[in-house]
């Protein structure tokens, strides 16, 4: 099959792989018919996280058709149509009984495109398929659903929910690409006073007020300034990190009120400076997550009931072979005004699968 292969910092090929097979019990193959990149990827190809190997197939985040399934497999069967969730997760683990999927300890977290080959490419083996994977029903749209994977449980769960956004709130979030989207989509949903949007892309801002920011502003002084007038120098009760570089972090820092709360969900490459020196004092709470994606059954719902904006923020598609162009469109967004980009490609009628 083909597939997009990272070979070390700065260096990806689709090229031709080993088909996936059956390895575990709890094993499903799926035929990929839709993936997205995440900005993850691009912190990958930069070398920001040495535990990804090279020879690894990038990408954690699918829909497609099952097409084959382990002797353990209950949920799902061949011919189902489906979401692969971003994160992988065993059920019986400590931090599965709780709900925290993302720190699986039996083999699951975030392990797609990360420790194991991912999903970009023609077929992907999925692990503990039975809670990692999601049936999809009806004429759900496979470029609206793969949004689901990733983006909008992150942001919603790492973003809103850790950042305890409430009614009448004002809530900032730092960047507005994919991840700061979904995150001012869903922070709606607790009915915040104002939602304040900051980045260093017009485009992105006003991208940023179609979903629902009530006020935008430019990295830097900027912004910082129009937070402390609309709140007569307090401070945001929230402020949603989702950029991922030091510079923004300590922004949120800055932006933040006495008693807020700030949630990082960026990934970060390098430091950033924690001022205890200003913070001590402040009684603010800091969160910091990888996605643990149990809200992905009632995103789904949410986006079958017409409630979540996914349309809206896919801006270029693709077909499955022009991979390297999509990294290439999607890595330049402040030239090319991407959002959110969707391959997908042509169905494969036969798939040799290897017995473990």
């Amino acid at each position: 099959m083909k597939a997009l292969v990272f070979h070390g910092s700065g260096k990806s090929a689709w090229e031709d792989v080993a088909d996936p097979g059956i390895q575990d019990a709890t094993d499903a193959i799926v035929r990929v018919d839709a993936v997205t990149i995440c900005g993850t990827d691009l912190h990958i190809l930069k070398g920001d996280l040495p535990e990804v190997r090279p020879g690894t197939v990038l990408g954690h985040e699918a829909v497609g058709e099952v097409v084959e399934v382990g002797s353990d497999v209950r949920t799902v069967r061949p011919g189902d149509r489906v979401l692969v969730s971003c994160i992988t997760a065993c059920g019986r683990c400590r931090y599965c009984r709780e709900g925290s999927y993302g720190q699986c300890r039996a083999g699951g977290g975030w392990i797609l495109g990360h420790l194991i080959d991912g999903t970009q490419a023609e077929y992907v083996r999925v692990p503990h398929a039975d809670l990692s994977t999601y049936a999809l029903r009806g004429a759900v749209d496979s470029k609206d659903a793969v949004l689901l994977a990733d983006i909008f449980p992150t942001a919603y769960e790492v973003g809103v929910l850790n950042g305890r956004v409430r009614p009448a709130d004002t809530v900032v979030v730092v960047g507005a690409g994919p991840i700061g989207l979904a995150a001012i989509a869903t922070a709606r949903f607790y009915t915040p006073e104002r939602i304040i949007a900051v980045d260093l892309s017009p485009a992105r801002l006003d991208a940023a007020k179609r979903l629902g920011a009530d006020a935008v502003a430019s990295a830097g002084d900027e912004a910082e300034q129009l937070v402390a007038d609309l709140t007569e120098g307090l401070g945001a009760d929230v402020v949603i990190e989702a950029v991922g570089v030091p510079a923004s972090f300590e922004a949120c820092m800055r932006m933040v009120r006495p008693g807020g709360h700030v949630a990082n969900v960026g990934v970060h490459g390098k430091p950033a400076t924690l001022h205890l020196e200003d913070l001590w004092i402040k009684n603010v709470t800091i969160t910091t997550g990888l996605v643990d994606t149990y809200s992905t059954p009632t995103l789904l719902r949410m986006m079958a009931a017409g409630q979540l904006p996914t349309s809206s923020l896919v801006t270029h598609t693709f077909p499955m072979d022009a991979m390297e162009e999509a990294y290439e469109v999607f890595a330049r967004a402040a030239d090319t005004g991407a959002l959110k980009v969707v391959l997908g490609g042509p169905q494969h009628d036969a798939l040799t699968i290897r017995t473990p």
